[in-house]
């Protein structure tokens, strides 16, 4: 309700809330997914919206085919993939395990799998749901270097998540959210501290 901001080039920001405070619903509405019933998005940009780790995923298929199948999904043409192909193998770091079917695969190694295809290009604008945490701390750090080869190559990243030491640690502004309105928005820092004050004032209660 009432949303109004505008993210630029170098932006990382972290959506910061409760349980249905309408993070993941801006996270759509930023994607294209939701169309706002109220008002207009405007997008200029790639984006690279990761939501869902099984989107394009055939389980019975081996992780290079699902490469290809999830290249295609993301709107890759088939020359993009082929290209892209070597360098997304290393980053996973499946090995072997890629020529296997994905259903033996662990949830860790499914989330390698698709970071390394969604983010095989650089996207203007990345967007990210909780399951990013899902990883591995190495995992993770490797990801980071990733995501912040993006910014620095003028991208804006949105990541929305409950864990406020990977916002700090990803981001540089926060936007907190409740009941769908903009509480307070800026420096990361200072939003979560904001957030966490107010949460000790008054514990979210479902």
């Amino acid at each position: 309700h009432d949303i109004s901001l505008s993210l630029v080039s170098g932006d990382r920001v972290a959506l910061i809330g409760a349980n249905g405070a309408g993070k993941t619903t801006l996270l759509r509405v930023m994607a294209g997914i939701y169309q706002p019933i109220v008002g207009q998005v405007a997008i200029r940009g790639r984006i690279s919206p990761m939501f869902d780790i099984g989107l394009g995923i055939d389980s019975d298929l081996s992780g290079y085919d699902n490469i290809q199948i999830r290249g295609r999904v993301l709107g890759l043409s088939d020359q993009e993939i082929e290209d892209r192909l070597p360098e997304i193998a290393e980053f996973t770091g499946l090995g072997d395990y890629l020529q296997m079917p994905v259903r033996i695969y662990s949830a860790g190694m499914l989330l390698r799998l698709t970071f390394a295809i969604a983010t095989c290009f650089k996207p203007e604008i990345l967007l990210m749901d909780e399951w990013i945490v899902a990883g591995d701390a190495q995992f993770i750090e490797k990801a980071q270097r990733r995501i912040d080869s993006f910014v620095n190559d003028a991208s804006v990243l949105v990541l929305a998540s409950h864990d406020l030491e990977i916002c700090r640690r990803f981001c540089n502004k926060g936007l907190w959210l409740d009941r769908g309105q903009i509480v307070r928005y800026g420096d990361i820092g200072e939003v979560i501290k904001a957030y966490q004050t107010r949460t000790l004032e008054a514990p979210f209660e479902a």
